[in-house]
């Protein structure tokens, strides 16, 4: 049974750090795609950052620069560091995992193409 248990949001000011993590279980693929993926109220959900086993990644352009994802592939953990975090990251973070994607980890992000979703962890800025 696949699990994705995310851990690490909460409440900072604008301009402060948060780093989000995401324990991947129970597969055996070992091409898989894992994306931290963002819903803010009453707007849809967006991806915000991807990576795949061969750890290619991609990024939003709203977080480019901001935001570094990161994988240990080992440990099926991945990371999102998120720095000089501003208002309008405020969101449900969600990660989501893709087995044997298709697309790239670009088009896999932005069409959400995922198989798999963890519960969420709230991220929070204040201004």
């Amino acid at each position: 049974q696949v699990q994705l248990v995310e851990s690490g949001g909460g409440s900072v000011q604008s301009g402060g750090s948060l780093r989000l993590s995401c324990a991947a279980s129970g597969f055996t693929s070992s091409s898989y795609s894992l994306g931290w993926v963002r819903q803010a109220p009453g707007q849809e959900r967006e991806g915000v950052a991807a990576i795949e086993n061969d750890d290619s990644a991609a990024y939003d352009a709203s977080v480019k620069g901001r935001f570094t994802i990161s994988l240990d592939n080992a440990k099926k953990m991945v990371y999102l560091e998120m720095k000089s975090l501003l208002p309008e990251d405020t969101a449900m973070y969600y990660c989501a995992l893709a087995l044997d994607p298709a697309n790239s980890v670009m088009s896999t992000m932005e069409g959400l193409e995922y198989d798999y979703w963890g519960q969420g962890t709230q991220v929070t800025v204040s201004s």
